[in-house]
């Protein structure tokens, strides 16, 4: 891939409140489908926090499939985002849908994701590289891991160094799964890029019953971060509550964070 101008040498680190997010290190970002109301979200921060975790996330605009399903509470959404980041001190993740609002939520969330539908959308990358919020980048469902890393290339072009790429699932024609997880995409993009690269086991799965084993899984193939969607009562979360866990499956999947992330001397 000889367009890839901006990706060779030493690991890419981004840094973000004291934290540092690159090859070398290990970073847990958790937290619900949808910002549901304040109370919540403080609820689901504040057990984050206790368990150690610095990053959490929660959606205020969702890209639905589906018309009829609920699409976020938008600005206030992002309102309760800031509040709950400044009250726990966590960094604060949430996903930008269109290139309007990226002056006004760079100003609300710490670092911004760029969903699955939207890895082509190069008008809001250009603008997502003319601000310095680190941007999640999640692979396309049926794009072609060249077409993720031209697509990181958009933002860093344009500005923006600060990217972080996230292996969320492929489109195949198995249907057992919502997607299936390309766990080669994490050593192929290892050998021909300097940026991070996370997964995400929810959106690939979804299915909680899977998403233990495929963050495992993730950590011994040299991921550098894992995005899972998590909640208090899965059961009653309004959106993605049949890929969200609980606080528990979360506490099982840390407690072989250390013997995993061993095998790449990560931390």
């Amino acid at each position: 891939m000889k367009e890839l101008k901006h990706q060779s040498g030493s690991p890419r680190k981004i840094e973000i409140k004291g934290k540092i997010i690159s090859q070398d290190t290990f970073t847990f970002i958790a937290g619900p489908c949808t910002i549901e109301n304040y109370d919540d979200l403080l609820k689901i921060a504040s057990n984050l926090k206790y368990m150690g975790i610095n990053f959490f996330r929660g959606g205020a605009y969702k890209m639905r499939t589906s018309p009829y399903n609920f699409q976020g509470l938008g600005k206030k959404g992002l309102d309760y985002i800031k509040q709950v980041a400044d009250e726990t001190g966590l960094i604060s993740v949430s996903e930008i849908v269109s290139a309007e609002d990226v002056e006004y939520m760079s100003k609300k969330v710490d670092i911004l994701q760029v969903g699955t539908r939207n890895m082509h959308n190069y008008r809001l990358l250009w603008k997502l590289g003319k601000i310095l919020n680190p941007i999640i980048l999640k692979r396309g469902m049926s794009s072609t891991i060249e077409e993720w890393l031209l697509a990181a290339e958009h933002i860093i072009e344009a500005g923006n160094p600060n990217v972080i790429l996230c292996e969320r699932g492929i489109r195949t024609f198995e249907n057992y799964t919502r997607h299936t997880l390309d766990l080669s995409a994490i050593p192929v993009v290892k050998s021909i890029s300097n940026l991070p690269i996370i997964v995400d086991p929810s959106h690939s799965s979804g299915k909680r019953e899977m998403i233990k084993s495929l963050s495992w899984a993730a950590m011994a193939a040299g991921a550098d971060g894992l995005l899972i969607e998590t909640h208090f009562d899965p059961d009653s979360a309004i959106c993605d509550s049949e890929q969200t866990i609980d606080f528990d499956i979360l506490t099982e999947i840390l407690e072989k964070k250390d013997q995993l992330l061993d095998l790449w001397g990560k931390k």
